[in-house]
């Protein structure tokens, strides 16, 4: 399991550790219109799994800006950014930032997402910062756990890795 820190203090993380290889679990979140979405929503893309604590903070801000902005021209490429927050603060969030096509998913009401790639931070109910990349066919290629949860994901790393395959 992995080990994360949040402002400096160790956090319990509930589920099982994604690894490189794995195939992807699937999930249950919910869309800005709270429609249900699944992993299968995005079979046959390549997607880029940008995990956040909350969006309405700088560094989860900054995540999501970046990694919209750099995998924008990697063809056949899905960006999810997924967290706790209601989707009516996601929607909201896009909007103020214009990223309207920005695809934001809460895994507020079940936590499907953060229990099965192993990110729910238990003392704070939030997600862990962490990023995972999938291939087409949804096998594992990249993981970060952010070790701090206030400090950046490697983004270079990451967009290195979804340009891989």
């Amino acid at each position: 399991m992995a080990n994360v820190t949040f402002k400096g203090n160790p956090m319990t993380l509930i589920g099982d550790e994604v690894k490189v290889g794995d195939q992807a679990p699937d999930f249950s979140v919910l869309s800005t219109d709270l429609s249900e979405v699944k992993l299968s929503d995005y079979d046959g893309k390549k997607k880029l799994i940008s995990v956040i604590p909350s969006i309405d903070t700088g560094v989860c801000s900054t995540q999501t800006k970046t990694f919209n902005e750099r995998a924008v021209d990697v063809d056949n490429t899905a960006v999810l950014t997924i967290s706790n927050d209601l989707p009516f603060a996601q929607k909201r969030w896009t909007a103020d930032e214009g990223l309207d096509n920005a695809i934001t998913l809460s895994d507020h009401k079940d936590l499907s997402f953060g229990k099965n790639y192993g990110v729910v931070m238990e003392e704070l109910r939030l997600l862990a910062r962490s990023v995972f990349i999938l291939d087409e066919n949804n096998k594992v290629v990249y993981t970060e756990y952010v070790p701090e949860g206030t400090d950046h994901p490697n983004y270079d790393k990451a967009i290195e890795a979804l340009e891989s395959i």
